[in-house]
């Protein structure tokens, strides 16, 4: 059993280190030992007469059925591009016309190399410099690769096929895009807000654990008339339990950097730090993303 728990921390270790450094998950078809995996199966869940969430095979895809065309956000991880095109064309008989990636992470952008090559890819500036470093971007001659970006605020479309992309500031990555579709009062946060647990703070991608809160929290005021938030990973959630991820991570924060004032080590936080009773059903913090968070914080912070 013990040697079952310790291989279990080194490989949940591992994991995140490449999931930090933007490591690209290998393509469906490829299981362990070189077996073959079933095909990929995408589930749908439909919010909306037009809008459709995409789960399986990395973040949460949306599918924005517009009056010309259609709207994708986040393609998932590599080979599950022409999956999420198939299933939008039992969905809709519109193309898909506008893709749009909350962030550069592999499970987030790698299907945009199976796109059409007309389909307009749009990034927040940061995202599209961080996806350059990509290497699926590189091998596919960067097929994918965004065509249009974005600084703070940017608007497709207009009346029902309105879309506007905001920018609040480093989070998850320093280039996370928040989607609002504002006639069906949805927005898609990607990892900004993966769901109720202790966020992944890619620093090599700009993250940052002490901006992590305010970004939050500027979401939070900056994004109006909206009811429902499509997560990176999770369920949806409300524009309340934003504003209480926002404190919880202010917490998180505020705990980690009285613990460095008072002289305690990284392990020392990582192995004492307990989720407040106050937010009942969060995740238990996987243990080595709870240490690279404090590390995070403890290298921000003077």
């Amino acid at each position: 059993m013990k040697r079952a728990v310790v291989l279990g921390s080194l490989l949940l270790a591992g994991a995140f280190s490449l999931v930090a450094s933007g490591y690209q998950q290998p393509p469906a078809g490829g299981g362990r030992g070189g077996q073959p995996q079933g095909p990929p199966v995408v589930e749908v869940e439909k919010l909306k007469d037009n809008l459709f969430v995409l789960r399986g095979g990395g973040g949460n895809t949306a599918v924005f059925v517009m009056a010309n065309g259609v709207t994708v956000v986040d393609a998932k991880n590599p080979g599950w591009g022409a999956p999420i095109l198939a299933k939008i064309k039992e969905l809709t008989p519109k193309p898909v016309t506008v893709l749009i990636n909350t962030h550069t992470h592999g499970d987030h952008v790698s299907g945009n190399v199976e796109f059409p090559a007309t389909v307009d890819v749009v990034v927040q500036e940061n995202t599209r410099t961080n996806m350059e470093k990509m290497d699926i971007f590189k091998k596919n001659a960067n097929r994918g690769m965004a065509k249009r970006t974005f600084t703070d605020r940017m608007t497709i479309g207009s009346g029902a096929d309105q879309i506007e992309l905001h920018y609040f500031g480093r989070a998850h990555t320093n280039g996370d895009a928040w989607i609002v579709f504002p006639s069906l009062r949805l927005v898609h946060a990607g990892d900004a807000f993966s769901g109720k647990n202790i966020p992944i703070i890619d620093a090599n991608n700009g993250g940052s654990g002490v901006a992590y809160p305010e970004t939050l929290m500027k979401a939070h005021a900056g994004i109006r008339n909206v009811d429902t938030i499509i997560t990176g990973h999770s369920t949806q959630m409300t524009m309340n339990d934003l504003r209480e991820y926002a404190d919880f991570n202010r917490d998180f924060l505020n705990a980690v950097r009285e613990a460095k004032k008072a002289g305690r080590t990284v392990d020392e936080v990582a192995g004492s730090w307990k989720i407040p009773a106050k937010y009942a059903g969060y995740a238990e913090p996987q243990a080595m993303r709870l240490r690279t968070n404090v590390q995070n914080v403890y290298n921000e912070i003077p």
